[in-house]
């Protein structure tokens, strides 16, 4: 078997490579020895497996940046190995170099087309080598800060577009019912204060998100009284629930019922707990009420009478673009429910279902009291 380097193994380039983790597959245990040595010198963490099948359990651990693999060794090879690597979707996306003492033309021929991105020829110059991975390596890396970057700006994206979800449909509301001419003189200016205030948190949510994209948004944190985020919502939502036949019942707490958390974030997982609630409770009270939790915590709960969610599906609730019904305006996300609970748990808090003792409904947010 031909040893993997040419020359001075002990020469190093100049370059400082950009750290990675590294597969080296080989069955010979002088070549993994000198391969993880070389390696690890440049700062690359390194992990090695004699044959494919412990490769492949290690790949399946944790996925590797780059696999260096020998082409021929004993069992499964190295063409059986890269096709199992390209059949699993956690490695569809990490760059195969082959290491190689062939020179044939039809079996590099076979390799490029089986998925590798390059080969190195043994025996070759650590430099080479070297060159070779810090090139595929920091394309690969590249690649991976471009895909988090534009998930990152398709999650903002999606929370924006959900969040202003809320005060405009308060706006048009309003706005709905002052055309029609079928509100009562005395509440034309509590609609006319709808539409202003649901106007103003659209545009508190925009500097919000603008403020995260630049970086400028501080940690969370704040604090809410729960009294006077029960009656901002009961100001917004009570008037949309009697349109609609039903009535929300707040019940706000004492004043010492005071949680960690921003109150305008508090009051966008109120607004979506009640507006799902004002489209599927189908009828009758919603009531909105505090108690004390666990030691050191404050809970919300939003209950209804309506049909529940079928047991089956619980676990779907808070799946994001999971929708268990079909929204009567058309242009839900099935984001609200995830949403709601990602910004609870960022603040220490917790959000989860339960069906209600007699039948209906049960959402109940847990929070952390201020101190």
């Amino acid at each position: 078997m031909d040893g993997p380097f040419e020359g001075n193994a002990a020469r190093m380039p100049n370059t400082i490579p950009v750290a990675g983790r590294i597969l080296v597959v080989d069955d010979q245990p002088a070549n993994l020895r000198t391969l993880a040595t070389l390696l690890s010198r440049v700062g690359y963490e390194v992990a090695t497996a004699a044959n494919g099948d412990h490769a492949l359990a290690l790949a399946g651990e944790t996925a590797p940046d780059l696999i260096l693999l020998d082409m021929m060794m004993p069992g499964m090879d190295g063409f059986a190995m890269l096709a199992e690597i390209r059949r699993q979707p956690s490695l569809q996306g990490v760059p195969v170099v082959f290491l190689t003492a062939a020179h044939d033309r039809d079996l590099l021929l076979r390799a490029f087309d089986g998925g590798a991105v390059d080969y190195v020829t043994k025996p070759f110059l650590p430099e080479e080598l070297l060159a070779r991975v810090h090139a595929h390596l920091g394309l690969k890396l590249a690649r991976d800060r471009l895909e988090r970057v534009a998930r990152e700006r398709q999650e903002l994206v999606n929370l924006v577009a959900h969040d202003l979800k809320n005060p405009l449909t308060s706006v048009l509301f309003a706005s709905d019912v002052l055309l029609q001419n079928g509100c009562r003189p005395e509440r034309v200016p509590r609609y006319l204060e709808m539409i202003h205030g649901s106007a103003q948190d659209a545009l508190g949510y925009i500097r919000r998100y603008l403020e995260m994209q630049s970086g400028r948004r501080a940690q969370p944190g704040g604090s809410a009284s729960l009294r006077e985020v029960f009656a901002w919502l009961a100001e917004r939502y009570e008037l949309q629930f009697e349109t609609r036949g039903m009535r929300l019942l707040a019940s706000p707490p004492g004043d010492e019922a005071v949680v960690a958390i921003d109150p305008l974030v508090l009051r966008q997982v109120g607004e979506n707990l009640l507006g799902n609630a004002m489209k599927y409770a189908r009828g009758g009270d919603v009531e909105l009420r505090a108690r004390r939790g666990g030691p050191g915590y404050w809970q919300v709960l939003v209950e209804d009478r309506g049909p529940g969610i079928p047991a089956g599906r619980q676990r779907e609730l808070f799946q994001p673009f999971v929708r268990l019904t079909e929204d009567e305006d058309g242009i839900s996300s099935g984001l609200g429910l995830s949403l709601a609970r990602q910004i609870l748990a960022d603040h220490g808090g917790a959000l989860w279902y339960e069906d209600r003792e007699g039948g209906g409904a049960r959402f109940l947010v847990e929070l952390p009291a201020a101190t």
